[in-house]
């Protein structure tokens, strides 16, 4: 698992599809909408780095309403991949995301986001976060696929981003 600030490059060939089978990487997208001015005010200086438009207190009454927020989220949310290939994350939001693996969805390390989105109980993966688990803007994250079966992973900061993927054998 390696987790980096660097910019990603040439990602022309980032498009994603359902089913990664016979590739090396499957690319996943973590993206959000934040908008810079309106979230630094809320939670401080370098939360959004990004030139999105969606202003905090929209997010949160978007959260609010629907327990979740659309711009937040995975791309693809589902996948078909093999054990031995790898999940390559990228960062494309404005916002610190993690691509964390998950025994069952839940709830992420912040407690308001987690009641706003109906995810009450934080997971026990979420709860051992290490500094390298997260992924700056512009970031990436790899994690190699090791079991056959459904594996689950979510953002630990914004718990409605998911992604289910079905790993089959080699």
């Amino acid at each position: 698992m390696d987790s980096t600030g660097s910019a990603a490059t040439s990602l022309a060939a980032t498009t994603n599809h359902q089913s990664g089978v016979g590739r090396t990487e499957m690319l996943v997208n973590m993206q959000d909408n934040c908008d810079p001015q309106t979230f630094n005010a809320a939670l401080g200086a370098g939360t959004c780095a990004g030139p999105g438009g969606l202003q905090f207190d929209n997010f949160l009454a978007m959260l609010r309403r629907l327990g979740f927020v659309g711009p937040w989220h995975f791309s693809p949310s589902q996948a078909n991949v093999v054990v031995g290939q790898k999940f390559v994350a990228i960062n494309k939001g404005g916002e610190e995301h993690t691509f964390t693996e998950v025994e069952e969805f839940g709830g992420g390390v912040i407690p308001l986001l987690n009641q706003l989105s109906g995810n009450p109980i934080e997971t026990r993966e979420c709860a051992a976060l290490e500094e390298e688990d997260r992924v700056a803007p512009g970031g990436r994250y790899e994690e190699e696929i090791t079991e056959a079966g459904t594996m689950k992973v979510q953002c630990c900061i914004h718990p409605w981003m998911r992604l289910e993927a079905r790993v089959s054998p080699r």
